[in-house]
């Protein structure tokens, strides 16, 4: 698998960077974790046809996470000419969320006759879900957002890659990330806390616990960005929009 960092900012782009959104291309296609509102500005950066993703997960139903599907949709319709199906998997309750937002900001648009099959699923907790060659199996966290919000722990090419989402600690991460061959995290923050997020030193302190053989830190805030050159260890980096890793 290779995974390709599209957008790893907080909700308000601190940085400069993008919402959001990671593309794991693997042996059986393409998909995507979260897709924040940035997320076709990001991936036109690196060259990626969306029409080629397969599936969207999403973690839960905040804005910077799934926003990105309104503006996905009408690309999808009106530019891309998308014939291939397209699969969504999120909490209960995405689909309603997701035309809500649509109708809001684009009035008629999901209404609007479309060239290839959308399909919305949800997760139950702890139940694994097979899309094509991957198998996704959700925790849930700690970040409310008027529905479950997940962690994902993903399995294809024999690889296992785990998202935290957005969350603070709860001891179901432990469970989502152990032995994982990458652990993306969200780290708001450095030594401050903040409620319903992540600090440095929270993960840092569980890394033992969780065992995974690298971790990528997502989701930055200013506190955490101006930080990030203080962590010293080969195991743990700092994401960046862009950044390509093998796994």
């Amino acid at each position: 698998m290779q995974l390709t960092v599209i957008g790893s900012s907080d909700a308000f782009g601190s940085g400069g960077r993008l919402q959001t959104c990671f593309h794991v291309a693997h042996s059986g296609g393409a998909f995507l974790i979260d897709c924040g509102a940035t997320a076709l500005i990001g991936l036109a950066r690196e060259g990626i046809d969306p029409n080629g993703i397969d599936t969207i997960f999403i973690t839960h139903l905040h804005g910077d996470h799934f926003g990105g599907l309104v503006w996905w949709l009408i690309h999808a319709v009106h530019m891309g000419r998308r014939t291939r199906p397209l699969v969504v998997t999120g909490p209960a309750g995405i689909e309603e969320r997701f035309t809500a937002a649509a109708e809001a900001l684009f009035p008629g648009s999901t209404r609007t006759p479309r060239p290839f099959e959308l399909t919305f699923r949800t997760y139950r907790e702890r139940e694994a879900m097979r899309e094509g060659a991957v198998t996704v199996l959700p925790f849930e966290v700690s970040h409310p957002s008027g529905a479950p919000p997940y962690a994902l722990r993903f399995e294809a090419d024999g690889k296992v890659l785990t998202f935290s989402g957005d969350t603070e600690w709860v001891e179901s991460l432990a469970e989502a990330a152990q032995g994982a061959d990458l652990f993306i995290t969200e780290c708001f923050a450095f030594e401050k806390e903040a409620r319903y997020h992540l600090n440095w030193r929270t993960i840092e302190a569980n890394l033992p616990r969780i065992a995974a053989r690298r971790v990528l830190l997502t989701h930055m805030g200013p506190e955490m960005l101006a930080n990030q050159n203080e962590i010293a260890r080969p195991d743990v980096v700092p994401a960046h929009d862009g950044l390509k890793v093998e796994i």
